[in-house]
């Protein structure tokens, strides 16, 4: 009778756990999206095939986090697949027919993006487009979350009067006080070749949501990061600028004296968003999502704070040009999102984000 009752309730548990499938699934959101879904019992899909090292060099080499997940957790199976083959990614929706997809595999760096136009174009463009198509021939009323950019807004932010203080630029506009919101402008700018592929990208998700009714979001990030990073210098603000310190190698501060400003957001607080929508999704919807002014910091704040951590002075030089389509000063307003999902909120602050970072490499060396 016990050997029947454990059958029924193995079968039980498979009918009612859910699918999911993500992309960049070895990267730093993908990754924790995997393990945050999997522990609410979720069976997890990944799809990697380590472009960002062909993209960044051994550096930027993710096949240690497929590897940890492969060997942590059962219920994840990986895909050697390339989001920008049409027809396999088309078969693999087919054949899985996940209850929502989290899409994080993307070409990160504006100054990579430049110098290979059309593999930047052919990652975040068409190859999110191939998803949404297959998403939508196959499994039309899954949920579909794009992890998309800040960098939709381009240089515009630009525009905004700007105050500058010791360490750090600052808005001079109490409007602007909480930071940018969903409603700033995303064209007329120079946003850089990954920024523009990114917005054809953003506006595509918008328009499956809108014009087939389908459950789309676009989370428009501002500096995402945490102690599973593998970051480089063309990708990962404060990944890279740990190591540095880490290592000693100097770190090149591009233009704004260095006083340029980011919010920064934990990996997992994004996944618990990405749950949040998946539990209570919408169409075609767009949300900034960041650290906020809390979790924010400039280049030479953040020299500060690593080093208090570990002891050791930063190592860096000075280029007076900045990148181009760089944010002097970018903070996510979060009051939209907050607003839609008053339950979810910034867990890890600053002070935990660097530390973890900071562990997280150390553990790796």
């Amino acid at each position: 009778m016990f050997a029947r009752n454990e059958i029924y309730l193995r079968t039980y548990i498979l009918i009612i756990m859910k699918k999911l499938l993500v992309t960049g699934s070895s990267g730093l959101i993908g990754s924790e999206v995997c393990v945050y879904f999997m522990e609410q019992g979720w069976t997890v899909h990944g799809v990697d095939n380590n472009m960002r090292a062909d993209f960044f060099g051994p550096g930027g080499d993710t096949r240690w986090n497929q590897k940890r997940l492969k060997d942590a957790y059962q219920d994840f199976s990986h895909h050697e697949v390339d989001i920008r083959d049409r027809a396999t990614v088309i078969e693999l929706l087919e054949t899985l027919k996940p209850d929502a997809i989290v899409h994080c595999a993307a070409q990160p760096s504006h100054d990579l993006a430049a110098k290979i136009p059309f593999k930047d174009f052919d990652t975040n463009a068409v190859g999110t487009m191939n998803l949404l198509e297959a998403t939508r021939l196959h499994v039309p009323n899954a949920v579909f979350v794009h992890m998309s950019t800040n960098k939709v807004y381009g240089d515009a932010p630009n525009e905004l009067s700007l105050v500058e203080q010791k360490t750090r630029w600052d808005y001079v506009d109490p409007e602007y006080r909480d930071g940018i919101s969903e409603t700033f402008r995303i064209d007329q700018s120079k946003h850089s070749i990954f920024g523009a592929s990114k917005v054809a990208a953003d506006i595509m998700v918008q328009e499956y949501g809108r014009y087939f009714g389908m459950n789309t979001c676009c989370l428009r990030g501002g500096c995402l990061t945490g102690p599973n990073h593998c970051g480089v210098e063309l990708h990962g603000f404060l990944s890279y600028l740990t190591k540095c310190n880490l290592e000693g190698k100097k770190y090149f501060v591009y233009g704004y004296k260095g006083k340029q400003v980011r919010d920064n957001i934990h990996s997992l607080d994004v996944a618990r968003f990405i749950h949040a929508f998946i539990e209570n999704p919408r169409q075609g919807e767009v949300y900034n999502l960041g650290g906020g002014r809390d979790n924010s910091c400039s280049i030479l704040e953040a020299f500060s704070r690593i080093s208090a951590i570990s002891g050791k002075e930063m190592v860096y030089e000075y280029v007076d040009e900045n990148r181009q389509g760089d944010h002097i000063c970018y903070i996510s307003n979060l009051a939209k999102i907050k607003s839609h999902y008053p339950s979810w909120g910034i867990t890890k602050s600053l002070d935990t984000v660097f530390e973890e970072i900071y562990q997280g490499w150390c553990n790796r060396e």
